[in-house]
């Protein structure tokens, strides 16, 4: 069990490294419902990646891909398709980087933001949890993972419980942050989202570039081992 939530651990952090939905939540912080809709937020982006797993996780025992089932290509297949979708991931963040000094566009709903309320926010967070391209490929490629691993139903919800709970670090956060200390979390967190702002075009770049290697290499070893 140990081994499978290490092979998890990259997923997760790939998930959670998501500079847009973070600052979101921090700007969502400042608005005057800012604790009950950062709250939603949360729980909206945990159940958005529990439902996306869980959904693979069910299509992937009825097509059998456990390891104890015999090999599958459909496992490498679907991580080697994921590997070249962040190759042109990464190519567009390259393209649409904003120049120095520029900070990068947000959603055009970010500037209702103090209107909304915690469903609304609880709405947000789904599309930008478990239905965005990033973490839906990244929530693809850890359920796969999960299994292929041939663990027990116990295992396996356990395993899907750590991967929401590691992708979810950095929403919960400035979440939780923002609950303990109050309103000494402002200037906190206005640090952090102008480090977002300034920096979140090369993160992700790296992070799409990095991850179709990593899947892209999986998918052949898988297809070819």
């Amino acid at each position: 069990m140990g081994h499978v939530i290490a092979d998890l651990l990259p997923y997760a952090e790939g998930v959670a490294i998501s500079p847009m939905p973070i600052m979101v939540v921090i700007l969502m912080l400042f608005t005057a419902r800012g604790r009950g809709n950062g709250s939603a937020f949360l729980v909206g982006w945990m159940a958005s990646l529990a439902i996306a797993g869980g959904v693979v996780l069910l299509v992937s025992g009825a097509r059998g891909l456990s390891v104890g089932s015999g090999s599958s290509v459909l496992g490498p297949g679907v991580k080697l398709l994921l590997g070249l979708l962040f190759f042109f991931l990464a190519y567009r963040e390259w393209r649409k980087r904003p120049h120095p000094g520029e900070e990068p566009d947000m959603p055009k709903w970010a500037d209702s933001i103090d209107s909304f309320t915690p469903f609304v926010a609880l709405g947000i967070a789904i599309l930008m949890g478990g239905l965005s391209p990033k973490n839906l490929s990244l929530t693809l490629a850890a359920a796969l993972t999960l299994a292929e691993a041939d663990l027990e139903v116990a295992q396996t919800v356990i395993g899907l419980g750590a991967f929401i709970l590691l992708a979810s670090l950095t929403v919960a956060v400035p979440v939780l942050y923002d609950l303990l200390a109050g309103d000494s979390a402002e200037e906190p967190l206005k640090g952090w989202r102008a480090w977002l702002s300034a920096n979140s075009a090369t993160v992700m770049f790296i992070l799409f570039l990095v991850f179709g290697m990593v899947l892209l290499g999986k998918g052949i070893g898988g297809l070819i081992g």
